[in-house]
């Protein structure tokens, strides 16, 4: 059987790449769901709290939402700027 060419090579490692950015995806939209929803329910617990007055829930929702979303675009950014230059080093464009 006969070796496979760099650029066939190329093509697999690229394809393994968009599967690992695709479940990067998929478990931070997750994760990103499960908080919000989980804050969602449990609201009308999290109202009898306040904080200065106002209830937590309001904080969670106003304060705790965009802090989550800004924090898993932080990791997405970094895990990806990470494995794409792991992928530039280990399979560079051919000329």
């Amino acid at each position: 059987m006969a070796e496979p060419d760099a650029e066939a090579k190329r093509q697999r490692a690229l394809a393994r790449h968009w599967r690992s950015s695709l479940r990067l995806t998929a478990a931070l939209l997750s994760l990103w769901f499960a908080v919000v929803m989980v804050a969602a329910i449990y609201a009308r617990a999290l109202s009898d709290f306040s904080v200065l007055g106002i209830p937590l829930s309001f904080y969670i929702f106003a304060q705790g939402a965009p802090l989550l979303f800004l924090a898993i675009i932080g990791v997405y950014a970094r895990h990806m700027n990470r494995a794409d230059r792991r992928f530039a080093k280990k399979h560079p464009r051919s000329a």
